[in-house]
């Protein structure tokens, strides 16, 4: 007979035996086989915990920030300038010319990005396309490479000597065409999956409904399909323009002489050791990252409350020519997504690019050029590992206790509000923007952290803030859709609430914490933004690397590091999934139904 799951092993067996139920009853209560402990040692040990967690966000986050704020309004010598050397820098000869570029490739990149990809997620949840799982798999693929990748692939395909030069009647891909496309190519799958959750949230009724009025199909699209997406579409814009404007690895290979925000920011701190002046732009950066993500937030609100718990699954029904558009339309991105990745991987392998074409593994002889060597990859193996355990760990127990720990007394309210509202900082923090925030920081001679600066603890640090949000996010959701049952019933059977998450909560979250790992440890390997300005030689990571060959001229060994980077984080990404479904399987065979 079926029965239902409790936390001691020992009932759980009386009840699939034979047992008369009498006996079960009479049973003592604390079979559990250990005494509670004091209701006061676990609100102590709570509310230890989410101070820790508080602490740990404004060590890492809000006073690095702080930082970067005061740094922007002190002069070289750390005398108080006032707003002097931001309002220098804006009235700076070319400055302003400088954030209009920035504007126009973010405006650009935007509007080229978001109607591919909504196209692209129409095709696979509003159409019986074939091959939908590849099509997918193909569309995220840009994730597990370097923002570089694209820069590299659009060098080999249209630079100076590039092998379809000759089809550009005589246009450079350096400037604003070239960073256009590579952003593109960076952004596209991060817009791709707002919008497939956008459009995957249908009712059914509404299209019945429009249907039966007589609608077509382009007018239900325009007055079903498009309002109840705005919100996602909306999400997806804001995402790709905060992305292009602060990001400097595309503008860093294929740039030229189109100067933007994020390569001067780059080029002050690195180039010009004129940490004023990379802090002013980084607070100039923040501002349009936290307007989006804050409108961002609002309409999010406004999209929730309009749910419906009564929505009917929409089905697509048969239509040839439509899902023969889509399916031309997705097999084009498809094939220049693929294109940009398979040029970088066959560049890798050239012997010496454009004289001699023939195969050879001179280019993975990292350890003879100068970059990082094989030590580089070790390295971001390493950060990638601890980042996914460490994070993973940080996040599940920090949503669990925003979300299933109920807040008393008016320090622990104030501890959730407070790390409620610091949890989503990072979403609107750029890594650029974070980054210089870590060098004004943990490299100040008068802060006893400055011991971090140049290890690998912080690049871990920075990398699981950097990346927080999403992945507390995830946690989240995934704990609210657990019945609040399992936490009452613990609580009747006097059980501690970190036995209920450990032996309970935990398992039953395993895939969202799995797919956490998994996110963290990919992010972690293709970083560069955040991580640039803080490694040292011994902790110099391979997306860093790969910046390094290409400001040597070593572009061969370059799109080879990025290809390492891609196979690494592809077998990762592979065994973690794996493992995902072993686990899922064992720790919860409950779920299965009982052999009769």
């Amino acid at each position: 007979m079926r029965y239902a799951p409790t936390l001691d092993p020992a009932m759980n067996r009386s009840a699939n035996t034979a047992a008369p139920a009498t006996a079960s009853l009479a049973a003592p209560v604390p079979a559990l086989g250990r005494r509670p402990l004091p209701a006061w040692i676990g609100s102590l040990g709570l509310s230890a915990g989410q101070g820790a967690l508080a602490l740990g966000l404004l060590l890492f986050l809000a006073l690095p920030l702080a930082a970067i704020l005061i740094r922007s309004v002190t002069d070289s010598d750390g005398a108080w300038a006032g707003l002097s050397v931001l309002a220098g820098i804006i009235g700076g000869d070319g400055f302003m010319s400088m954030v209009a570029r920035s504007l126009a490739v973010g405006v650009v990149t935007t509007l080229l990005v978001v109607p591919c990809a909504y196209g692209f997620a129409y095709g696979l949840t509003r159409t019986r396309l074939p091959g939908k799982g590849l099509l997918r798999t193909v569309a995220l693929l840009p994730l597990l490479a370097p923002s570089l990748l694209p820069g590299i692939s659009l060098v080999y395909l249209l630079g100076n000597q590039g092998l379809l030069k000759g089809l550009t009647g005589g246009a450079t891909i350096y400037g604003f065409w070239g960073i256009v496309v590579g952003e593109a190519f960076y952004t596209f799958p991060h817009a791709l999956m707002i919008l497939l959750t956008g459009l995957a949230l249908a009712d059914g009724r509404l299209y019945d409904a429009a249907r039966a009025m007589g609608a077509g199909p382009w007018r239900t699209f325009l007055t079903v399909t498009l309002p109840g997406t705005r919100y996602a579409v909306f999400s997806a814009c804001c995402v790709v323009f905060t992305l292009t404007v602060t990001d400097f690895g595309v503008p860093k290979v294929v740039g030229g002489d189109y100067n933007v925000l994020a390569m001067e920011a780059y080029k002050a701190v690195v180039g010009q050791q004129n940490f004023p002046k990379g802090a002013a732009i980084g607070i100039l950066l923040l501002l349009p990252a936290i307007l989006t993500f804050a409108l961002d937030r609002r309409l999010r609100a406004r999209q929730g409350a309009q749910m419906s718990g009564r929505a009917q699954p929409y089905a697509a029904g048969p239509h040839r020519r439509r899902d023969a558009a889509f399916l031309a339309l997705a097999g084009v991105l498809a094939a220049f997504l693929l294109l940009i990745i398979g040029v970088a991987v066959w560049a890798s392998f050239v012997k010496m690019w454009p004289y001699n074409l023939s195969m050879s593994l001179r280019s993975y002889d990292f350890d003879n050029m100068d970059g990082g060597g094989w030590l580089a990859w070790r390295n971001s193996l390493q950060l990638a590992f601890c980042t996914a355990l460490i994070g993973t760990a940080v996040v599940f127990t920090g949503a669990w206790m925003m979300e299933k720990v109920p807040a008393r007394g008016q320090l622990a309210r104030g501890l959730r509000g407070m790390v409620g509202m610091l949890a989503l900082m990072p979403m609107a923090v750029p890594g650029l923007v974070l980054g210089l925030g870590y060098i004004f920081f943990f490299n100040s001679l008068s802060n006893p952290l400055n011991v971090l600066y140049g290890t690998m603890p912080l690049l871990v640090l920075c990398t699981v803030i950097h990346f927080y949000t999403s992945a507390h996010l995830t946690a989240a959701t995934a704990l609210n859709a657990l019945d609040p049952e399992f936490e009452a019933a613990s609580a009747s059977l006097k059980v501690p609430r970190l036995t209920t998450f450990v032996r309970v909560t935990l398992p039953m979250c395993l895939p969202a914490a799995l797919d956490v790992a998994r996110y963290l440890f990919v992010s972690a390997m293709t970083t560069v933004s955040a991580v640039v300005f803080l490694y040292s030689p011994s902790t110099v990571l391979a997306a860093v690397a790969v910046l390094n060959m290409d400001d040597a001229g070593f572009i061969g060994p370059a799109a080879a590091m990025c290809t390492v980077i891609m196979a690494s984080s592809a077998v990762a990404a592979m065994v973690l999934h794996l493992a995902s479904r072993a686990l899922v399987a064992r720790s919860q065979a409950w779920r299965r139904p009982a052999a009769h």
